[in-house]
């Protein structure tokens, strides 16, 4: 017959007055943690107890009191008993409460520590989610971080949590990204580049947030960026321009993403500056965002008186100084300035800053020939750069004769125009089109110049590719202004070779061989080479084949890189992992075709290239590689100095090499016959390996110094 189950019998739940309920002693809540008693208070009288308390009747010598005792749910009752003291709740009012057995098996203290210790914490996701719920129901952000007792700023970091691509949601509900790369993606609304870009760094060791971050934002402008300072970024968003911000961490005032409206806008405002400026009655304005450095080397620059400063603002001046000096003076002293004395010194020097940027007066003769450079400065305001005078505008001189016009110019040249002129305004390169000067022939556009010359381009690599001969000469003209002149400004060939330096280098490598014979050829060559880069070209062209051919080979050379180098395996701006194995790879090529052998180019270990600088253990596998077993047992209870230097002795003649200067597909251990047993020398073998012995018992130990 099948035992029947026992079942389960739950505590009975009751009303009890609050007046009769007190705290236990049993309670294993000790510390505050968690929502404060004032807020849980709040939130009862909002929404009442959601919970009911877990009581034990109190006993005198087994005899129930009537009061009743609450080892789990102390916070409730605090809360509860501040309503009461407040006059909010009646001290008889009734509390749902589970009434456990005192005489049971489980204690007061067990129950609360199940309480608390089997609660399990929502899940963030589970809360963001609440959040948006409670918005789409219609409650603001104010009125829900009202509720649940958190500043307005946290309820929209949990909305835009939310908000996330539900795919990159669902990642983080399973554990397969943090909460900090989670709060990175809410830099950007768009779901589809989020999910592009998660899925970019799965290839990737690096999954910082900051990294998420930056891919986010890679194609968009920042808020300090100079050109969002001029715009204003309540003018670009009243344009439509969208705000990327970060509610998690300091964004600096966020992103703009719409880096082209925001290029229309500066260029917009400061054509509007332009016109302003153009009052004043200047021949030319040129206008961008940012000149190149030296835009205006080539132009005179006029100079103009500064404007001194009225009765008024010399009055202003003085007492600006003034003030500082007494504030500087009071506090001298002083460890650190008071806010309000910090704020007003600031604001006295910038407003000294003011005084001394003067504006600057010119002639009117003077400001009738010359132009206006306006751009926007670091700070992100207007740059306006007058009193440029181009060559074309400069006047003639007395008795000169004007190449133009044939006339003679005189000392009325430099006297005013007595029409008004109308300033020609030049936005981004170009200007408008200009129809009174239909006569005048100007300068072709500059985009129409490119134009044309891209056609021109394609029509010389056509020639080039059919040209065999004429192609190696420009090559060759290019490599040779790249190794012996080591700069080609403005090269028709974009064909270089970069030389490779060694940043890592064993002292003796500039007295090689190799070393010395490199050095010889070039300044042989250098010697005959024409300085001049169009004397170069002909002298190239009339060279045999024989001799060109050597030239290249020689320029060719200095860009053979074979080095092993640390590769980045965090994907930074260093070679990878892979670029240094295909380095090596075709550098075993290269070997390969060339027939090297480093024996031949008179490389040899010796104590300080080599076996002075590896582990014991690496020196008799050297030893026994070369000479074989035999060989290596002569030194193997020698100390590490004594060992590397009767190594260099052994392996002298033996054509050993180690890993990295032989080919990648030669044989690892040499073919060389073992030699007959050699003796050390006396001064090394006599009680030398007793000793040995106890001080070196273990050769794996001793690392490489």
């Amino acid at each position: 017959m099948a035992k029947a189950v026992q079942k389960i019998t739950l505590s009975a739940s009751r009303d009890i007055p609050f007046n009769q309920l007190v705290l236990s002693q049993s309670n294993v809540r000790r510390l505050k943690a968690g929502v404060s008693v004032e807020d849980l208070a709040e939130d009862i009288a909002r929404r009442g107890l959601l919970q009911s308390l877990n009581v034990r009747p109190v006993l005198d010598e087994g005899v129930e009191t009537g009061q009743f005792e609450i080892p789990a749910g102390g916070r409730r009752y605090r809360a509860l008993e501040r309503l009461v003291k407040q006059k909010r709740l009646s001290k008889t009012a009734s509390i749902p409460c589970i009434v456990r057995d005192p005489k049971g098996e489980i204690s007061a203290e067990e129950d609360s520590l199940a309480e608390n210790v089997q609660r399990v914490a929502l899940h963030p996701l589970d809360q963001f989610r609440a959040f948006k719920a409670l918005r789409d129901q219609g409650a603001g952000e104010e009125e829900i971080a009202a509720r649940f007792f958190v500043a307005p700023a946290v309820v929209k970091q949990r909305l835009r949590l939310a908000a996330v691509s539900g795919k990159l949601l669902g990642i983080y509900a399973e554990d397969g990204m943090t909460l900090e790369q989670l709060m990175a993606f809410t830099v950007s609304t768009d779901h589809a580049r989020q999910e592009q870009v998660w899925e970019a760094l799965q290839q990737s060791y690096n999954k910082e947030p900051y990294l998420i971050r930056r891919q986010l934002t890679e194609s968009a402008v920042r808020a300090s960026d100079r050109r969002a300072r001029f715009v204003g970024l309540d003018a670009y968003e009243a344009a439509g321009g969208i705000v990327l911000r970060d509610l998690f961490e300091d964004d600096g005032g966020g992103w703009l993403q719409d880096v082209a409206l925001l290029d229309r806008l500066a260029t917009e405002k400061l054509a509007t500056e332009a016109e302003k400026t153009a009052a004043e009655g200047w021949k030319w304005i040129e206008v961008a965002v940012d000149f190149r450095y030296g835009h205006a080397q080539h132009l005179r620059r006029l100079d103009g008186v500064e404007v001194e400063l009225t009765p008024a603002e010399q009055a202003r001046f003085d007492a600006l100084t003034a003030e500082q000096a007494k504030l500087e003076g009071e506090y001298e002293g002083a460890d650190e300035l008071p806010d309000e004395v910090d704020t007003r010194l600031g604001e006295i020097e910038q407003a000294l800053v003011a005084f001394e940027n003067r504006p600057v007066r010119y002639e009117p003769a003077e400001i009738a020939r010359a132009g206006v450079f306006a751009s926007i400065d670091a700070d992100g305001h207007l740059a306006a750069d007058r009193g440029y005078v181009r060559p074309e505008d400069e006047p003639a001189l007395s008795g000169s004769e004007d190449p133009a016009t044939g006339e003679i110019g005189g000392a009325d040249d430099a006297a005013p125009a007595t029409h008004a002129q109308r300033t020609v305004i030049t936005i981004g390169g170009e200007q408008p089109d200009d129809d009174g000067d239909d006569d005048v022939i100007k300068p072709l556009p500059e985009r129409l110049v490119s134009e044309l010359t891209a056609h021109r381009t394609l029509a010389l690599r056509d020639a080039v590719a059919n040209n065999p001969q004429v192609a190696l000469t420009s090559l060759l003209h290019k490599l040779c202004l790249d190794t012996f002149q080591h700069s080609s400004p403005g090269a028709c060939l974009e064909a270089s070779v970069r030389h490779v330096f060694f940043p890592v280098q064993a002292a003796d490598l500039k007295d090689s061989p190799s070393a010395k014979a490199a050095a010889e050829r070039h300044e042989a060559w250098k010697a005959e080479l024409p300085k001049d880069a169009a004397a170069l070209w002909d002298w190239l062209a009339a060279l045999d084949d024989n001799r060109r051919a050597a030239l290249l080979a020689h320029c060719v050379s200095f860009g053979v890189n074979a080095l092993y180098e640390k590769s980045d395996r965090y994907g930074g701006p260093g070679v990878s992992a892979h670029g240094v194995q295909q380095r090596i790879a075709q550098a075993d090529r290269l070997a390969r075709a060339l027939g090297l052998d480093m024996v031949e180019v008179g490389w040899r270990p010796t104590v300080d290239n080599y076996l002075g600088r590896v582990t014991k253990p690496r020196i008799l596998e050297a030893v026994r590689e070369a000479k074989g077993d035999q060989a290596a047992q002569l030194i193997d209870h020698l100390k590490k100095a004594e060992m590397a230097k009767e190594a260099e002795r052994l392996l002298d003649g033996t054509g050993w090499l180690p890993e990295p200067l032989r080919l990648a597909d030669s044989e690892d251990v040499l073919d060389t016959p073992a030699e007959s047993a050699e003796e050390l020398p006396a001064f090394l073998a006599d009680g030398e390996r007793q000793a040995s012995v106890t001080e070196d018992s273990d050769p794996t130990a001793i690392a490489a110094e």
